[in-house]
């Protein structure tokens, strides 16, 4: 029998009482841990005698048993800080649910077979679950063995996807820093077809400015962002400041851009001057802005309303 402390023992007890009741989930990620907390093997391994049975019943094919049981995750915790892998591996073998297969990944890596792990983790796939999560394990998995261009070529664009186009960009190329940025770009964008225009920012903050107002001019960017690049590099590179600029003008004459109001118009229309006077190209952007207003309906929009006497408009 293995010695517990009382104290020790009243504390997990209660700990997993509280993550019985908690139908607001505060601590529903507590139990993922829940075998770091018993600190020893030969704890963990006392806690998972206690929950395997349930959750062997929880998980059984057997429909007229199986069920939820909120101590499963705690259970699989405990198996694998104890190093009962086999035992984990057999226990969510024929489940559905990623986030306890998972567990059975992990273990296949601690026993060393890499390998197999990636196989059962692709093997998980299914509308249920996650497959930024599968792609992010097995990626972890294949840096841990060395294999940074496998990693990359399977893994590395779906796996660190973040919320904007900008992070994503970053934590790729922070993750494979030999990979030179214009080719993680360029990746990301055969990813991403048809938000060409969403990676601008990306590729302003790896200084690839030609690729920038490529893609600004490929499918509709957020004008004000535009604007803002037009603004910022006015001065220290007008060229590119300008390029953004008329595509921030472009975009805004066909109807694009959130809540745009008569200054974010003018903005765009006065950085992108300022730009082309600095770039010394001033008469030859004019005649690009007037040409923004080759329609009838270009003519009589929104845009048209706050700079269309400056263009020269009739």
């Amino acid at each position: 029998m293995i010695s517990i402390s009382c104290n020790y023992k009243h504390l997990m007890r209660g700990s997993l009482r509280a993550h019985a009741a908690d139908q607001i989930p505060y601590i529903e990620r507590l139990a993922e841990y829940w075998g770091e907390l018993y600190v020893t093997a030969e704890v963990a391994s006392a806690w998972a005698d206690r929950l395997i049975g349930i959750t062997r019943l929880a998980l059984s094919p057997d429909k007229t048993v199986r069920g939820y049981f909120h101590g499963t995750s705690a259970c699989l915790s405990a198996l694998f800080t104890a190093g009962r892998y086999d035992e984990l591996i057999d226990l969510v073998r024929g489940d559905l649910f990623w986030p306890y297969k998972r567990w059975a990944v992990k273990a296949m890596v601690a026993q060393g077979r890499d390998t197999a792990a990636i196989a059962f983790a692709e093997s998980c796939r299914n509308p249920w679950a996650s497959e930024r999560e599968i792609d992010g394990l097995c990626e972890d998995i294949l840096l841990s063995m060395g294999r940074l261009e496998e990693a990359y070529s399977r893994y590395a664009l779906s796996a660190n996807r973040t919320g904007t186009y900008l992070t994503w960009f970053r934590a790729v190329a922070k993750k494979y820093p030999h990979k030179p940025h214009a080719v993680v770009l360029s990746d990301l964008v055969r990813f991403t077809p048809g938000d060409e225009g969403k990676w601008f920012a990306a590729a302003k903050d790896a200084k690839l400015f030609d690729e920038a107002v490529a893609l600004a001019n490929l499918t509709p960017c957020d004008p004000k962002t535009l604007t803002r690049a037009a603004r910022d590099f006015a001065e220290k590179n007008p060229a590119f400041a300008v390029g953004a600029g008329l595509a921030a003008l472009r975009w805004l004459v066909n109807g694009y851009g959130y809540e745009i109001t008569s200054t974010d118009v003018r903005a765009a229309y006065l950085h992108t001057l300022t730009a082309a006077t600095n770039a010394g190209i001033r008469p030859a952007v004019q005649t690009r802005i007037r040409a923004l207003f080759d329609n009838a309906v270009a003519r009589s929009g929104f845009v048209a309303s706050i700079i269309g006497k400056d263009v020269g408009l009739d």
